[in-house]
């Protein structure tokens, strides 16, 4: 795939370049933010921002918020229906580690509703009901995705498809994508306000892509992602206006 790599004053700049040179929009490319750059002191020792911008196979091109996916979740998944033969094995699995686990747990099976849920890539979502089950959600939801993990690689390998079936438990990814959206809209306003920048605390991929959902069709700001591994976040940047003609 086509990709280059660019240098500006601002993010914004830079990705703007990035597209004309590739001839893409925004939703035909992937954008990688290197470096937010830094302002100079009387405009003397500052960096540049610069940026990687990736064009996306022909007939991939997603909404530009979901520009990134990277993370733990497959890029290129199979959408099936709630009632598909993926979504009854993968929810049988999942009763099966409940019982060899010797947990409490009610398996029930849902379409995707939010973002959080997967909603656009994910075929269901299996929510667990029961007492006591912070055993599975772990520190930041570190074992549910762990164990959502493992209940889409075997699903994948027992159908030969690549699906997403995504896993809650006592509804603790609704909350934490409350969580989120509360706190993306917020730091838009400080973005707004201040006309500075904001970084977020890492997240994991499905989790960034909340932030880039519901703030990308705010005009007033744009968002990226710095770092990698555990370590990515989500940038949130100042808009800068285009002028108009002369």
């Amino acid at each position: 795939m086509e990709s280059v790599e660019v240098s500006a004053k601002s993010v914004d700049d830079a990705i703007d370049i990035a597209l004309e040179e590739l001839g893409l929009k925004r939703q035909q490319a992937e954008i990688e933010i290197l470096s937010a750059g830094k302002p100079g002191l009387f405009g003397i020792g500052g960096e540049q921002a610069r940026v990687r911008v990736t064009a996306l196979e022909e007939g991939t091109a997603r909404p530009m918020a979901e520009a990134e996916l990277e993370g733990e979740e497959p890029s290129e998944v199979e959408v099936k229906e709630v009632s598909s033969p993926e979504v009854d094995l993968a929810a049988d699995h999942l009763r099966q580690f409940l019982d060899f686990t010797e947990t409490d747990g009610d398996v029930s099976v849902r379409a995707p509703e939010t973002p959080g849920d997967g909603l656009g890539r994910a075929s269901a979502v299996l929510d667990v009901a029961g007492d006591d089950l912070g055993l599975l959600i772990g520190r930041r939801g570190n074992t549910l995705a762990a164990l959502q993990y493992m209940i889409n690689l075997m699903v994948s390998r027992k159908m030969g498809t690549r699906v997403l079936i995504s896993v809650d438990i006592e509804h603790y990814r609704r909350r934490r994508e409350d969580s989120i959206l509360g706190l993306a809209r917020r730091m838009a306003d400080r973005v707004r306000q201040s006309g500075r920048s904001v970084t977020l605390e890492p997240m994991p991929a499905a989790e960034r892509r909340i932030v880039h959902l519901v703030l990308a069709e705010d005009g007033a700001v744009t968002t990226g992602s710095v770092g990698d591994g555990e370590s990515r976040k989500v940038v949130i940047y100042p808009r800068r206006p285009h002028p108009g003609p002369a």
